[in-house]
């Protein structure tokens, strides 16, 4: 097989801090048809076993990418997961913050969420847990870590980091030949 299945040897990976908990079952056992996670150049795809059969016959250095690429390994063998699962995130995410109007250019341009800009977030989040972030509309933005449980960001004052971004749908313009 041309994309290498998780071995012993594979570094171990988990979209934790993400919590989507149970729903992952929902990403590989689809009613449309099977799908799985493959290995291909330190990078983690997403695709059907369907597409996975019928790209074996491409030559394992020819291929460049198959499937929706969910993250990757970095040289010290951590995992990153890129802004390409956004979609796959939130759809199955537990925590959730919504960014007010003010405030989303500030994250499409890579910044923190301040608590001025937050508009809802889900209740009991707690501290350093992933969250996809959405604008008021509903459409996911991006994702990233929170800094304080939803009870503390009550009580912060307006101008403090109430979310890390780790990535947004900005990076297809920033980053579009990385990804």
């Amino acid at each position: 097989m041309f994309l290498s299945p998780p071995s012993a040897r594979s570094p171990p990976f988990s979209f934790s801090p993400f919590s989507i908990g149970r729903n992952i079952r929902h990403l590989i056992d689809r009613p449309d048809e099977e799908y799985c996670f493959r290995l291909q150049k330190d990078r983690v795809y997403y695709l059907s076993e369907s597409l996975m059969k019928a790209a074996s016959s491409i030559d394992r250095e020819q291929l460049v990418s198959l499937g929706t690429c969910f993250g990757k390994f970095t040289k010290t063998k951590k995992f990153r997961l890129h802004i390409t699962c956004l979609d796959y995130l939130s759809q199955y995410s537990k925590y959730k913050i919504w960014i007010k109007p003010n405030g989303e250019m500030s994250f499409l341009y890579g910044n923190n969420v301040l608590k001025a800009h937050l508009g809802r977030i889900t209740e009991n989040t707690p501290q350093y847990q992933g969250v996809v972030f959405y604008n008021m509309s509903d459409v996911p933005l991006g994702f990233g870590v929170t800094a304080y449980s939803t009870k503390e960001c009550r009580k912060v004052e307006s101008t403090a980091v109430i979310a890390f971004h780790q990535a947004d749908i900005g990076e297809y313009l920033r980053s579009e030949e990385e990804l």
